[in-house]
């Protein structure tokens, strides 16, 4: 492979790795890490969104290089798999056993060889949603013609890094509201005091979950943000669009990244009843059939 070729194969395994990493790091007890003393979870979605820009432009970098092939494709599918499939039901697994798992060992992670019917459940809703992600992106191999920007810009069901990104940023928002940064370390607020919060804004976090699940293997159609962004008018109004997500992302990353996420995801039905109405309202009324005389 000559250098330049090989520029979005190493983007893709780039993915991988970050997959991999928040996996690690989603396995450790919820805590403060040496990674500039953030909170393990919050580390382990970073590397999500990490990967998610690898993903991102791994696509464009080999259109750009006319380094696209079969081979590519795959590998990016395999890195998803783990970068937005497993990673994101691990961390939702980690989070909901450190507040109902067994206190005698907060290194546990709930499974279905716990004592309780909730813990099984939590642990089905992660399997759907791992088993949602692989089919995704099965699905978007064999129903994709080609890899030509053209058949790029929409997608069929909730794209795994969409899904992926909702499960890790609300998880990252929930850690933030629980503990900021101070000096060094990182402190409680005033919403640790409020365990009931924690507690039941945790166990929000495996709905969302499956509810990504089957936006994933549903039909609804969403546009390929990525894709938009780069090929987005060069004018004032295409670089506010730019800048003010770029400007949330600096001040208030946590809410950014979450209100963020969670818009793209409901954009399908959204878009879908949209569209639904608008067809209803242009099909022309039926007219009554007079009975014969």
């Amino acid at each position: 492979m000559r250098p330049v070729k090989a520029i979005p194969t190493i983007l893709t395994l780039g993915n991988l790795v970050c997959g991999f990493s928040a996996i690690h790091y989603a396995m450790k007890p919820v805590g403060e890490t040496q990674i500039f003393h953030l909170n393990s979870l919050t580390v382990a979605g970073l590397l999500i969104f990490i990967g998610m820009f690898f993903d991102a432009i791994d696509g464009s970098v080999a259109r750009l290089t006319r380094a696209t092939s079969d081979l590519g494709a795959q590998l990016d599918s395999l890195a998803d798999v783990v970068s937005f499939g497993v990673a994101p039901a691990f961390m939702m697994m980690r989070l909901v056993s450190h507040y109902y798992g067994p206190q005698e060992s907060q290194a546990a992670v709930l499974g279905p060889d716990a004592d309780t019917i909730w813990a099984r459940i939590i642990w089905s809703i992660a399997v759907v949603y791992v088993c949602c992600a692989a089919l995704r992106l099965a699905r978007f191999n064999a129903e994709t013609p080609s890899a030509r920007e053209e058949d790029h810009r929409f997608f069929k069901g909730l794209p795994s890094p969409g899904a992926g990104g909702a499960v890790a940023s609300l998880i990252v928002l929930h850690q933030h509201l629980l503990y900021q940064k101070s000096g060094a370390q990182y402190i409680a607020t005033g919403f640790e005091d409020n365990i009931a919060f924690a507690r039941a804004a945790a166990l929000g976090i495996p709905l969302v979950t499956l509810l990504c699940a089957i936006a994933m293997v549903s039909s609804l159609k969403y546009s390929h943000f990525a894709n938009r962004v780069l090929r987005t008018r060069r004018d004032f109004t295409g670089i506010v669009q730019i800048v003010i997500p770029v400007v949330a992302a600096i001040y208030w990353m946590q809410f950014a990244l979450a209100i963020g996420f969670t818009a793209y995801a409901i954009s399908g039905p959204v878009w879908t009843a949209w569209l639904l109405s608008r067809q209803r309202s242009a099909s022309p009324p039926s007219t009554p059939i007079s009975p014969a005389s």
